[in-house]
């Protein structure tokens, strides 16, 4: 997988630690630079390059975003500040997430996430980009999959089995839960118990579907949306 270079510009310490941390838990994430004011940072990448920043918005002299404005070819920035009311400035500079302070793992996965946007897609139906990988949390650890690998989720109570090319998950999240977290409108929820990749579909009859040799059944609340998609 690629490598992305990512630096950190707060004037906390703490934070830098915290950041470091939690982005030991990805492979493909490098750091190249640590940054406690925003002439620092300004100053890198007026010689250098990265391909991510750790943003922090509130700091003395310089601020994040005025850093930001700075550079002429910015790199993908996730704010990580304990002020919210400097969201919507953010999301006018095209930031890829706004992390609100303290944050946990589990929200900054999702910021990594949003991150890994994959090539555009396009069919017939739509037009739409979505995260070519996502992480998901098994066995006390993050395992990233490719989404094209993923066959079906099936609901297990408040756990789901991710059925995917190299095997299956067991998963700590509700089938609900998921659905929110594969993109749409690549997976589709075919039944109560199961949702399903649409590009590994083979085929349907009746009230069945045919994916990865499994026959899944249809539910008839959801059997309308998946005609319109059929049709």
């Amino acid at each position: 997988m690629e490598l992305i270079n990512y630096v950190i510009l707060d004037d906390e310490p703490i934070a830098h630690r915290i950041i470091e941390g939690y982005c030991e838990n990805f492979s493909f994430l490098n750091k190249v630079g640590n940054f406690y004011n925003g002439f620092e940072a300004l100053e890198f990448f007026r010689k250098g390059k990265a391909d991510l920043i750790f943003l922090d918005i509130n700091m003395p002299k310089l601020t994040g975003f005025e850093m930001l404005k700075s550079i002429s070819d910015p790199p993908k920035v996730i704010v990580t500040s304990a002020h919210q009311e400097f969201a919507v400035e953010g999301y006018e500079l095209d930031i890829t997430d706004y992390l609100l302070k303290p944050f946990g793992l589990d929200r900054f996965i999702k910021a990594i996430n949003k991150l890994r946007v994959g090539e555009r897609k396009t069919n017939e139906h739509s037009d739409v980009e979505y995260p070519g990988r996502i992480f998901l949390k098994s066995d006390k650890k993050y395992v990233q999959l490719e989404l094209n690998d993923i066959f079906y989720v099936q609901a297990l109570g408040n756990y789901t089995k991710v059925f995917h090319s190299q095997g299956m998950l067991i998963c700590p999240d509700k089938i609900s839960d998921l659905e929110a977290k594969l993109p749409s409108p690549g997976f589709i929820r075919v039944h109560k118990s199961y949702l399903i990749n649409r590009d590994r579909i083979e085929f349907v009859e009746g009230n069945q579907i045919k994916v990865a040799e499994v026959m899944i059944p249809i539910g008839q609340t959801y059997k309308t949306r998946l005609q319109g998609f059929l049709n």
